[in-house]
């Protein structure tokens, strides 16, 4: 039951990261895309979006590896060689995923909100498959 649970939770804070994928690196020069992520103008989207389309494939990719991470855990048996890959890259990639929102709580208070969102699935999706 704790596998199912954690691979809900896993999958929620893929789902996000393709999100902010999409975000970043696809609808970043949109007026409520740049807004949502504090840039003041137009031109600054513009200046920015080199950043943000190299930003935007770290979280695709950290939700590609916890999606394959989970696909290899309930692959293998238990304590098949599948099962102990897709635990590891499941744990690496929502251990990423917080990490990451904990370096944005660093960035400044009025970045918590958004690390909570960010990291808050990754979190429990962590927790749960390390017991799993």
């Amino acid at each position: 039951m704790i596998a199912i649970i954690a691979t809900v939770f896993g999958s929620l804070a893929a789902l996000l990261h393709v999100y902010i994928f999409i975000m970043e690196s696809v609808q970043w020069t949109q007026p409520r895309i740049w807004k949502r992520f504090g840039v003041t103008d137009q031109a600054a989207a513009e200046t920015t979006k080199p950043m943000a389309y190299n930003q935007g494939f770290y979280n695709l990719f950290l939700a590609i590896g916890a999606v394959l991470g989970m696909v290899l855990f309930w692959a293998g048996g238990d304590g098949a060689p599948a099962d102990i890959a897709g635990r590891a890259l499941a744990l690496f990639s929502l251990g990423s995923m917080l990490a990451a929102s904990l370096v944005l709580v660093t960035s400044g208070r009025k970045y918590l909100r958004p690390a909570l969102v960010q990291g808050t699935f990754p979190l429990i999706g962590f927790v749960l498959f390390f017991f799993a």
